[in-house]
């Protein structure tokens, strides 16, 4: 038991070190410049102005709650079709959905510029009709746009990856006891699903209301996220304590949002086992 149990550690030394430093060493950080000043001193004077950012807050969580509404709404069914189709065409759209992942992120959120700006594409294809120019971009449209579809891989893969692997018997049974197929997807497959839509909604929301380089180039500085506001305080303002201030606060309330996500989720699980009665 002794040299199993120090194999065990030996083994997990290398995660426990990983940790160590990319994580919990940067949250002592930002919690050390959340409560000083720019001396070292300890002050509260970065948290008291945390206040005048509520309304930033607020827009931040609202265009990260929209965007992620949107991917999931796109996401299900697209998952639910893929999990029944064959290993093969499965195999292939997969592929498909990860491609766009293995480019740049900045290079991804660009190339829309191209395709929205007054001369992009889309208006290119209008003024050809003799409609627009259309202002598609620098707004708040163009953000949640740019949300959507760079973290909407994020919500198809594990939705996907549950929907694989549900017991195809379970639906059976269901279609057998006279249930439709709204009725199904309804009290089987969703239920069943509840997992992959907890960590697809997780997946996207997180980078949805932190997120600043998609405002700054498709929302033209005309929509202005916490995100900008805290890389704003690190790389123009150099007021390092307040961006740890607001920092540590979007951290706490994304905790909050995930905490009760997942109390709902568990609470779910446990009450009806997984499916609907």
């Amino acid at each position: 038991m002794k040299r199993s149990s120090l194999a065990q550690k030996i083994i997990n030394a290398p995660y426990i070190l990983w940790a160590a430093l990319f994580v919990i060493a940067p949250l002592i950080m930002v919690l050390y410049y959340a409560l000083t000043d720019s001396t070292g001193a300890f002050s509260l004077d970065s948290v008291k102005q945390i206040g005048d950012y509520g309304g930033t807050f607020i827009l931040s969580i609202s265009y990260g709650a929209v965007a992620t509404l949107i991917s999931l709404v796109i996401a299900y069914p697209f998952a639910y079709f893929l999990a029944h189709t064959k290993a093969n065409f499965q195999r292939m759209s997969v592929m498909l959905v990860m491609l766009p992942m293995w480019m740049s992120f900045l290079i991804r959120t660009y190339s829309w510029i191209t395709i929205l700006g007054e001369s992009g594409v889309i208006n290119s294809a209008l003024g050809k009709i003799g409609i627009g120019p259309l202002p598609l971009l620098n707004n708040g449209g163009a953000v949640i746009l740019g949300m959507v579809y760079n973290f909407l891989p994020y919500m198809i893969l594990p939705l996907y990856t549950i929907m694989a692997k549900m017991d195809v018997r379970l639906i059976e049974a269901a279609q057998d006891l006279g249930c439709g197929k709204l009725q199904v997807i309804r009290k089987v497959v969703f239920p069943l699903s509840v997992p992959g839509i907890a960590s697809g909604i997780t997946m996207v929301f997180v980078p949805c209301v932190s997120t600043f380089y998609i405002t700054q180039k498709l929302g033209g500085g005309q929509v202005n996220l916490i995100g900008d506001v805290i890389e704003a305080q690190f790389q123009t303002a150099n007021n390092y304590n307040l961006g740890a201030a607001l920092s540590l606060v979007l951290m706490v309330m994304i905790l909050i949002c995930l905490g009760i996500l997942n109390y709902f989720t568990d609470s779910d699980d446990e009450v009806n086992g997984g499916v609907l009665v």
